[in-house]
């Protein structure tokens, strides 16, 4: 058994964002029209994984953000973007972006150091398979299916003999 776990398509490069996708912005912003808050979508330094972005838009990001000062905005995934809504560029500028920086990294060392815990159990479940494996062959290569000479059963007999005639045994 040759077991191995494969992270395919997984980078051990920390989940970051480049940069503001300039075209999605307000077409509005910096004149009297724009909005207070709007969506900012950043675009990130890799692709993301399903575990990455369940973490990314779960509960404990909400809170993280809440707990942070900033209880209005949202993380949304969409493909290799993250749509952060209700904020505005000042306030990622002013803290909120280095708030998300260190939760993307938080989230992409975490998952990694699971899946390494995880591919280092599988590992030692593997290897303990095939040491038990190898040991059973072992056994099974070590019983012999042969008769054992006529000489040693005739001998036996005769000892039998020998020990009644010495009156080791009581004969009826």
């Amino acid at each position: 058994m040759n077991a191995q776990v494969k992270n395919a398509g997984l980078s051990s490069e920390l989940l970051g964002l480049r940069s503001v996708l300039i075209g999605s912005l307000p077409a509005t912003l910096m004149t009297n029209d724009a909005p207070d808050r709007y969506t900012v979508e950043a675009v990130f330094t890799r692709k993301t994984d399903r575990d990455e972005v369940a973490a990314i838009q779960g509960n404990e990001t909400r809170a993280r953000l809440s707990a942070k000062g900033y209880s209005t905005v949202e993380l949304h995934v969409a493909d290799r973007r993250l749509e952060i809504a209700n904020t505005n560029l000042e306030e990622l500028r002013d803290g909120l972006g280095s708030v998300i920086a260190e939760l993307l990294a938080e989230i992409s060392a975490s998952l990694q150091a699971e899946r390494e815990v995880a591919a280092d159990r599988f590992q030692d479940a593997s290897d303990r398979e095939q040491a038990r494996a190898a040991d059973v062959a072992a056994l099974a290569e070590s019983v012999t299916f042969t008769r054992r000479p006529a000489a040693d059963v005739v001998d036996d007999e005769s000892r039998i003999e020998d020990w009644v005639e010495e009156g080791g045994a009581v004969r009826a």
